[in-house]
C-alpha cells in the first residue's frame, strides 16, 4: 500500500469520524426526543389503562381552591421499576408528560422519573422526581420559570393531587438533601443546571395543597400528620448496566456501510453508482441512529 493510498484512507477515516460527531449533537439534542416520545406514547397508554380498568367512570378536575383540611393519600407499594407513576402537567411551561418508576438512565429515557424510597405523589412526605433538562424530549427544559405560586398537578391511579411552588433554587449535584424526608408532604422537582450542562442542579420545591382521592378511603389528616413516616432517606442509585459492546457493535456496523458503499461505489458507474450511494447513506444513517442510542447512555451526563 502505497503513502497516497494510506494518506487518502486516513482523510476518509477522519472525515467520517467528524461527521459522525457533527450529527451526534443534534442526534442528542432531537434524536433523542424520537425515544422519549415512543416511551411515553407506550407508558401514557397503560397508565389510561389502568384508570379505565378501576375508575371506568371517573374524571377528575383540579379543585378550585384548597381544602380546609388537607387530605393525605395512604401509602401504598410503588409500581414496578419503569412502569407509569402518574401524569405530571405544569400549566405555565406547558408540560404533560408521564413519570416513570425509577431515575437509571434508562429511565429517565422514557421521560420523568420518580426517585425509588420517596413517597408517590400525594403521600405524605417529599416526592421527588428527576428529569431532563435538553434531551430526550426534555421535559423540564424551563422549569427555571416556575415561580412561588405556580400551580402543579399530578394524576395517578390513587386520584389528583396539587401542588403550589414554594421554592426554586440550584444546588451542586451531589446535595441529596433536597430529596431527604420532610414533615410536610411536598413535591421536589430535580434537573440539570444550567442548560446544556451538569455542573448544577435546579431544584423546584413545591407543598400540596388539595388532593382528589379515587378508588380508596382515606380520613382527613393534619399536613403534617405522619408525614414521611413510612419513608427514609432514597437509597442511592446503582448505576445501570453500561452495555459496552451494544455501542461497539453499532460502531462497527457504521464503519463497515461506510466502507462498503465506498467500495462498491467506486466500481460503478452513472446511475447505478448513484443508486447504490443513495441506499448505502440511508442504511448508514439507520444504523448512526442505532449507534448513537447505544453510545448516549455511556457518556457521562446527558443533561
Amino acid at each position: 500500500m502505497s503513502f497516497s493510498t494510506i494518506r487518502v484512507t486516513i482523510g476518509r477515516v477522519i472525515l467520517v469520524a467528524g461527521v459522525l460527531v457533527l450529527l451526534f449533537i443534534p442526534y442528542l439534542l432531537w434524536g433523542t426526543g424520537l425515544i422519549t416520545a415512543q416511551a411515553q406514547n407506550d407508558l401514557r397508554q397503560q397508565f389510561l389503562a389502568t384508570q379505565r380498568m378501576h375508575h371506568a367512570t371517573v374524571v377528575l378536575h383540579p379543585p378550585t381552591k384548597p381544602p380546609a383540611v388537607l387530605t393525605i393519600a395512604p401509602t401504598i407499594a410503588p409500581p414496578a421499576t419503569g412502569a407509569p407513576v402518574g401524569i405530571l402537567s405544569i400549566p405555565k411551561i406547558a408540560v404533560s408528560v408521564v413519570i416513570v418508576e425509577g431515575t437509571s438512565a434508562e429511565q429517565l429515557r422514557s421521560g420523568p422519573g420518580h426517585y425509588p424510597g420517596t413517597p408517590l405523589p400525594g403521600e405524605a412526605g417529599n416526592v421527588a422526581i428527576a428529569g431532563h433538562r435538553t434531551t430526550y424530549l426534555h421535559p423540564f427544559y424551563d422549569l427555571n420559570e416556575l415561580t412561588p405560586g405556580d400551580p402543579i398537578d399530578i394524576l395517578t391511579g390513587q386520584g389528583l393531587f396539587e401542588y403550589r411552588v414554594t421554592t426554586s433554587r440550584a444546588v451542586d449535584p451531589t446535595d441529596v438533601a433536597v430529596v431527604a424526608p420532610t414533615a410536610s408532604p411536598m413535591l421536589t422537582l430535580t434537573t440539570c443546571n444550567p442548560k446544556y450542562s451538569a455542573s448544577q442542579r435546579l431544584v423546584v420545591q413545591a407543598t400540596l395543597v388539595s388532593g382528589t382521592l379515587v378508588g380508596a378511603s382515606a380520613a382527613p389528616t393534619s399536613p403534617n400528620a405522619s408525614a414521611g413516616s413510612t419513608h427514609g432517606v432514597p437509597p442511592v442509585q446503582t448505576p445501570h448496566q453500561k452495555h459496552w459492546w451494544q455501542a461497539v457493535a453499532w460502531g462497527i456496523l457504521v464503519a463497515a456501510l461506510a466502507t462498503a458503499t465506498w467500495v462498491f461505489a467506486l466500481r460503478l458507474r452513472g446511475g447505478r453508482r448513484t443508486a447504490v450511494v443513495a441506499a448505502g447513506i440511508v442504511l448508514w444513517l439507520g444504523a448512526v441512529f442505532l449507534f448513537f442510542g447505544a453510545l448516549a447512555p455511556l457518556l457521562p451526563a446527558s443533561f
